[in-house]
């Protein structure tokens, strides 16, 4: 356990964040929006570098880190982003405003997912990464897996959630929803799933043809 602990601490102390992201992460820490980690964000911004995504969906605005480094990684891309709260979404629009991002590269919206989703449309977006309400997870990842393309990617940071699913004696909503996703996608012929285990968790679903 110390070796494990020792690896997760030297993975996150190597990451480096750009100072702009780090500016937004202060003022997410003091709105008490929990961003996610740098050793996270580093992995989505090589995601939607490594595709070339062009069209992405955020569910959870957070006060815009997880934005801001999928905007790191594919600078060309433009992010929908969806959360309930009036004061995270304004401090994101901020954060990106201060990053120069160009108004057209992001959408603001206000809501629920649940409301906002199902009208969202299908096989249209190349990364949805969903951060918000975890007792919802499943049903937002069943909305993503609807709304990428083939080839396309979910992203679900924090899907440990903090070391919870790993023990069998944890029974709260949250851990057994994380724990019942990460073994229904694993078995499912529709994705492709790896769960990484650097910072708070990131599970990766990519849906493949046929399903």
């Amino acid at each position: 356990m110390r070796d494990h602990d020792a690896i997760q601490r030297f993975a996150d102390e190597a990451t480096l964040e750009p100072d702009h992201i780090a500016h937004a992460r202060a003022h997410a820490l003091e709105l008490g929006a929990e961003p996610v980690s740098p050793a996270v964000g580093a992995q989505i911004a090589v995601l939607a570098a490594a595709t070339n995504a062009l069209n992405v969906v955020e569910i959870g605005t957070g006060a815009g880190v997880s934005g801001l480094w999928l905007l790191h990684g594919s600078p060309r891309a433009t992010v929908t982003t969806i959360d309930n709260e009036p004061e995270h979404l304004a401090a994101a629009r901020k954060a990106f405003q201060d990053a120069r991002i160009p108004p057209a590269r992001a959408r603001f919206i206000t809501g629920r997912a649940a409301d906002v989703l199902p009208r969202m449309n299908e096989a249209s977006y190349d990364i949805v990464l969903v951060d918000a309400d975890a007792e919802h997870v499943i049903e937002y990842v069943e909305h993503g897996l609807r709304l990428v393309r083939t080839g396309g990617t979910v992203l679900v940071p924090r899907v440990l959630a903090g070391g919870t699913v790993a023990d069998p004696v944890k029974r709260d909503p949250v851990t057994v929803a994380y724990r019942s996703l990460i073994h229904e996608t694993q078995a499912s012929p529709a994705v492709l799933g790896a769960l990484s285990t650097v910072g708070e968790g990131l599970l990766q679903l990519t849906a493949i043809a046929g399903r």
